[in-house]
């Protein structure tokens, strides 16, 4: 007999399948028809038995059955309908179903036979699948794994760029991505990328970075102020040294502060002062920033950098030509000065502050009880036992100072206390010296001595938005510095403390003193923009020297704008030349009425009292860019664009001096001689946020 799909002729079905076939063939001589709920014979049974080895399994070229349900059930071809064989006791079902759907089975048995429902699977079994199946997974199959997205597709040009710019900004070569193990990772990712070679990936990179040196030069073209920022570097051995270059603007288009790095360029020795002016020349000429836009150059208190960037007019003249100047060009000269600021250099405040935080190194008291902190740390640092003691007991380890590092005495000296009782446990099972009681106790006092230095410190060094915070900074240490002798007990740290204070007024004296001649009016008018430290600083302040802050504050920003005004002014009252083509009829008339003024622009002093009633109010915006954000364009013309450029300076060049700790690998060994490839990774990784 012939059975369906190949099946061979001498299959046996199971029993239940046997039971059917007496109900299937109803005509059969020598068979009497049974009927559902009929019980069976011994007889019946045999006969049953016997037509089930004669019935083929299905009938048709049609999908296999699933033989988990149809074990349960039997097709008649003359009535087109399935008959249940399940045999309940001594009962038959002999349920019938129109057709033969598969669902409907399920769904009889799940109504009448649940504990048969229950030992059907969900879904078919794996090796039972349809061909058809198997064949559309193949196929699919074999189209993911061999074709390839097509040369100018987007998914390719997609991840051609992102390898583009992990190779650009981790600076490693472009070689990389032809290494026998890059290759095939990629391919375990996608496997319809194709990997692109060393001199594609080249070009890539370099578009890259061209894209985005015209981005940032096209906002750069639109900032009104902008902020330069200096620092240099050398490798160890002195084998090289790196001058960092970065800008800090308000940027107009995405109405934030922004700081980019302009350019990294390695310098020879010596690192003079025309060496570095004539660097940064070069750079913002290259980036298009004109002298005008340049609101202030941020560099640290070395030698070279202040000689770098002093005032032209101190140079005495070297002919007489030179010396004979026409009064005009005098006044004219003076007017440009007072426009962009007495100086163009101010000192990097947190440089400057942790000089004033040094001077507890030379107090030889106070040296004393630090060269014994830094032994007992040393040892414990140099102690793999103490340190894993000192884990196992705290979960921390004792930090080491570093005079290169901001606070970094006064985090040695608060992680110290901190671990306390377990540094005096492990050190005495140890059997080292420690600390007195008397000298535990001083070392908390220099501990407050020294918060808030570190505190404003971590303050002062973000890379925008921090310049109007320098003079209620320094006015702040001042109070901390004269309070401190009268909480402590210790004459050491009080006279300390005395020449702290004194040395704070001295290194910041171009900020908080105005009778001096180095005095920058800079600092104080940005803190003056600010109204959420304005207030309580310098409005409501009534010390006699922080008004005289304040009226050069208000000095400064009337002179810095009334030119632009006068200005826009003269451009808004200059008549239009038209040509001479026709007379007027009315030659006398239309002279008056181009003579008429035009509505007068507020001034720049009505703009600064009316801010200053403003402040008298409570301020409810958390930022003072969300302060100047929330006034009306017309509120305040002239004052809120300068506001903005105030505002976003940074108050210390920490960005630039940050660059080498990110970039300081780059040049380690051989990869120092790729200049092109150190400059590009910089820029672009320093920059990707901006």
């Amino acid at each position: 007999m012939l059975t369906t799909h190949g099946e061979e002729s001498d299959h046996r079905e199971p029993d239940a399948v046997r039971h059917s076939h007496l109900q299937t063939c109803p005509d059969m001589p020598g068979h009497p028809q049974r009927h559902a709920g009929e019980a069976l014979t011994s007889n019946d049974r045999f006969n049953i038995g016997m037509m089930a080895q004669a019935q083929p399994k299905a009938s048709g070229s049609g999908r296999k059955r699933r033989m988990d349900i149809w074990t349960h059930f039997n097709y008649n071809e003359m009535e087109k309908k399935t008959q249940c064989t399940v045999i309940t006791g001594e009962k038959l079902c002999g349920f019938k179903i129109c057709g033969k759907n598969t669902t409907n089975l399920k769904r009889h048995l799940k109504a009448h036979h649940p504990s048969l429902h229950a030992t059907i699977p969900d879904t078919r079994p794996e090796k039972q699948q349809p061909d058809s199946e198997r064949m559309g997974t193949s196929i699919q199959a074999f189209f993911s794994s061999q074709l390839k997205y097509k040369a100018d597709s987007a998914e390719q040009h997609i991840k051609e760029e992102a390898i583009s710019q992990w190779i650009g900004r981790t600076g490693l070569p472009a070689r990389s991505v032809e290494e026998e193990d890059f290759v095939p990772m990629m391919q375990s990712m996608d496997k319809r990328l194709t990997v692109p070679k060393k001199a594609k990936i080249t070009n890539l990179v370099d578009k890259l970075y061209i894209a985005e040196r015209e981005k940032f030069q096209d906002r750069i073209s639109t900032a009104r102020k902008i902020t330069i920022g200096l620092d240099i570097w050398s490798k160890k051995g002195l084998t090289a040294a790196f001058l960092a270059i970065s800008a800090c603007y308000y940027c107009t288009q995405q109405k934030r502060a922004n700081h980019i790095l302009l350019r990294l360029e390695q310098i020879s020795h010596p690192h003079t002062a025309d060496c570095i002016k004539t660097c940064v020349d070069r750079c913002t000429e290259d980036w298009g920033i004109s002298k005008e836009q340049i609101l202030t150059v941020i560099t640290d208190n070395r030698s070279n950098m202040v000689a770098a960037f002093k005032n032209e007019e101190d140079d005495e003249p070297s002919s007489d030509d030179e010396e004979v100047q026409n009064s005009d060009e005098e006044s004219e000269e003076c007017e440009e000065e007072q426009r962009y600021g007495a100086i163009k250099r101010i000192p990097c405040v947190v440089h400057t502050l942790q000089l004033v935080v040094n001077l507890i190194h030379k107090e030889q008291s106070i040296k004393r009880l630090f060269d014994k902190v830094r032994g007992l740390v040393r040892l414990f640092r140099k102690s793999s036992v103490a340190t894993e003691r000192l884990l196992q007991l705290c979960g921390l380890t004792l930090v080491k100072d570093c005079l290169t590092r901001w606070s970094s005495s006064y985090q040695m000296i608060s992680r110290l206390l901190e671990v306390k009782d377990s540094t005096v446990q492990v050190a005495d099972g140890m059997d080292w010296d420690c600390l007195l009681p008397s000298e535990w106790q001083k070392l908390a006092a220099l501990r407050d001595l020294l918060l808030p230095f570190a505190e404003h410190t971590k303050m002062l060094q973000s890379d925008t938005m921090s310049l109007s915070l320098v003079v209620p900074a320094l006015l702040d240490l001042s109070a901390h510095l004269s309070q401190f002798p009268q909480g402590t007990a210790y004459r050491d740290l009080a006279h300390l403390a005395k020449k702290m204070k004194a040395n704070i007024e001295e290194r910041f004296s171009c900020f908080l003193d105005p009778s001096d001649s180095k005095f920058s009016p800079l600092a104080t008018a940005a803190c003056f923009l600010d109204p959420t430290v304005s207030p309580e600083t310098l409005i409501q302040n009534e010390d006699m020297q922080i008004q005289e802050l304040l009226r050069r504050a208000e000095e400064y920003i009337a002179q810095t704008l009334s030119p632009q005004e006068e200005e826009e002014e003269e451009r808004r009252e200059a008549p239009e030349t038209a040509p001479p083509s026709k007379r007027p009829r009315f030659q006398f008339l239309s002279k008056a009425s181009t003579s008429r003024p035009l509505r007068p622009k507020p001034c720049v002093q009505q703009e600064l009292q009316k801010f200053k009633e403003q402040l008298s109010q409570p301020i409810h915006e958390e930022s003072a860019i969300d302060f100047w954000a929330a006034q009306g364009s017309t509120v305040y013309q002239t004052l809120k664009p300068f506001a903005y450029d105030l505002l976003a300076m940074p108050a210390s060049q920490a960005f630039a001096e940050r660059v080498f700790s990110i970039t300081g690998d780059l040049t380690r060994g051989l990869r120092s001689r790729a200049r092109l490839i150190l400059e590009r990774s910089t820029f672009l990784k320093l920059n990707r946020d901006q």
